[in-house]
C-alpha cells in the first residue's frame, strides 16, 4: 500500500479533485484502489514564492503561502499513476507550485 501526499496551490485543488474523481480510481463505491482522500488547508512559511501568493499570518507573525494538503492511500499498483495524475492536474508552470510524494505503508488495517 502507498500513501500519497501533495501540497497544491489554492487555485488548483478543485482541478486535482476533479481529475481524481473523473479517473474513477478513487470512487469508493466502485471498489477502486484509492482510499481516504482528505484535503486540509495549510500555511507554508519560509516560502520564497511569488509575492502575489503570499499572505501575512497573524498566528505565525510572518508571510506565508496558503496551500492545500491532499492525502490518500492507494494500492501499490496505483501509486505512480495517481502521482502523475495529481502532478498534471496541479501544474501551474510556476516555480515552487507544490510537491507530490509517495511513501510505502508497511501495514494498514481498515476499521469497520
Amino acid at each position: 500500500m502507498k500513501e500519497i501526499k501533495a501540497f497544491i496551490r489554492q487555485h488548483r485543488i478543485a482541478d486535482v479533485l476533479e481529475a481524481l474523481r473523473d479517473s474513477g480510481l478513487c470512487n469508493a463505491g466502485a471498489g477502486a484502489g484509492c482510499y481516504n482522500v482528505t484535503v486540509s488547508r495549510v500555511q507554508r512559511p519560509l516560502a520564497d514564492a511569488d509575492p502575489t501568493q503570499q499572505h501575512f499570518s497573524m498566528d505565525l507573525a510572518e508571510a506565508v503561502v496558503q496551500e492545500y494538503k491532499l492525502e490518500l492511500l492507494c494500492s501499490d499498483d496505483l501509486g505512480d499513476t495517481l502521482m502523475d495524475l495529481i502532478s498534471q492536474a496541479a501544474h501551474t508552470g510556476q516555480p515552487e507550485a507544490g510537491w507530490v510524494s509517495v511513501s510505502e505503508i508497511e501495514r494498514a488495517v481498515e476499521i469497520r
